[in-house]
């Protein structure tokens, strides 16, 4: 029996990236977007999360990542 690891390693790999404030933060405090502030605000972790919605959902279901392991 193998395991799909490919969703589970995307997820991973786009939670770290896309933290706010990490690299980026959309939208950030005094502009549109600024580049690693390591600050957050709630409009910006809506924004984030749905980026991360979107994009996860985009490779796990319509470009299907896999990475079989077993």
């Amino acid at each position: 029996m193998t395991t799909d690891w490919g969703p589970v390693i995307a997820a991973v790999v786009l939670f770290i990236l896309l933290s706010p404030g990490l690299l980026f933060q959309l939208p950030a405090r005094t502009r549109v977007i600024e580049f690693g502030n390591m600050y957050t605000s709630g409009i910006s972790i809506l924004v984030h999360g749905i980026l991360f919605f979107a994009i996860l959902t985009i490779l796990v279901i319509a470009i299907g990542v896999h990475l079989h392991v077993g």
